[in-house]
């Protein structure tokens, strides 16, 4: 009995090595026969190539659920225009600071006269100011939002940074379209007077006399500077404009490479846009003595006008005779 029962017990262990042998043996078969690797990886992989589904909005690009486009636009916004900007303020900086130090700001070469000519009517200083203090604003919210966590975040801490720069987005998103209409009135108010001659030639020589030798050059009403500075104005306002509209009413099918693209441009332009303007603020305060006077009382000594814009002061004078001889009465 006693053996028996000990064949019994070694032939069910055999019989149990056995089955557990071809069990292994069939699932082995079945995992070489089927991909091993995850699916849900294998899901996100075909995701990862931009392949198209059905999605319930129907707004451009929202087919796609990641798109490399994004990626391309962080590494550009994030990489080459977050780095390089600080570097072109801090060297127009640089160079306002040494052309001051060398040259100095224009001074009168003769004592005022007291004689006050109107240059700038207050509706023209209403629009000047109004666009200059949106600009100056947007200038600052836009900086802010472009190199905020980079310049204000080591220094103010997380918490005040963050509310500020939501802050700023806010402000600079409803602002952008009242500088629209700024820059429209400014072109408007004086695209007349903007227009290149000849004569704009012999300002740039010498800077309106402020570098160099020689007799000043015979300027108008606008100097060549000023001319610039105007065209400048249209040229890079329309540009932030047209992109900073895009950005901010997405409300025409704009897809995602567009406003990608949009924000770029609207970056970079508005960069050199903000390093421009540091020149034209120079001139019409430190670097010319009277200038700040025209915009801000609307009104120039005659001894200003007739060293800086000669043409125009002859005009103005020629006007004023007329004026004093239609006022002179008549005697019989």
């Amino acid at each position: 009995m006693a053996t028996q029962t000990r064949i019994r017990t070694v032939s069910l262990l055999v019989s149990c090595m056995l089955l557990l042998v071809l069990m292994g043996g069939l699932f082995y078969w079945q995992a070489v026969g089927v991909d091993i690797s995850n699916p849900r990886a294998n899901f996100w992989r075909v995701v990862r190539q931009g392949v198209p589904t059905y999605t319930s909005t129907p707004s451009q690009g929202h087919t796609v659920l990641i798109q490399n486009g994004g990626e391309n636009w962080r590494e550009i916004r994030n990489g080459i225009v977050v780095r390089i900007s600080p570097w072109i303020i801090i060297l127009a900086l640089t160079v306002m600071a040494a052309f001051y130090v060398r040259v100095g700001p224009e001074r009168l070469e003769k004592p005022r006269s007291g004689v006050k000519i109107v240059r700038f009517t207050r509706g023209e200083r209403i629009v000047h100011w109004y666009t200059a203090l949106l600009f100056i604003i947007m200038a600052i919210t836009g900086l802010s939002l472009l190199l905020g966590r980079m310049l204000l975040m080591p220094v103010f801490g997380h918490w005040f940074v963050s509310g500020y720069l939501q802050a700023s987005k806010v402000l600079h998103n409803y602002c952008g379209p009242l500088l629209l209409i700024g820059f429209v009135l400014e072109f408007v108010l004086w695209v007349r007077f903007n227009i290149p001659k000849k004569c704009d030639l012999q300002w740039f020589k010498t800077m309106g006399g402020m570098i160099g030798s020689g007799p000043r050059p015979h300027i108008g009403k606008i100097n060549a500077g000023e001319k610039g500075w105007f065209w400048l104005i249209f040229l890079f306002g329309s540009s932030v404009g047209v992109t900073g509209v895009l950005l901010d009413f997405p409300i025409w099918d704009q897809s995602r490479f567009i406003m990608q693209v949009s924000h770029v441009i609207h970056a970079c332009v508005a960069v050199l846009f903000v390093t421009v303007s540091f020149g034209h603020i120079y001139m019409g305060t430190l670097g010319m003595e009277g200038a700040f006077e025209a915009m801000w009382e609307g009104s120039v000594d005659a001894v200003w006008a007739k060293q800086n814009h000669d043409l125009w002061y002859e005009e103005k004078m020629h006007d004023k005779e007329l004026k004093l001889d239609t006022a002179r009465p008549v005697h019989e």
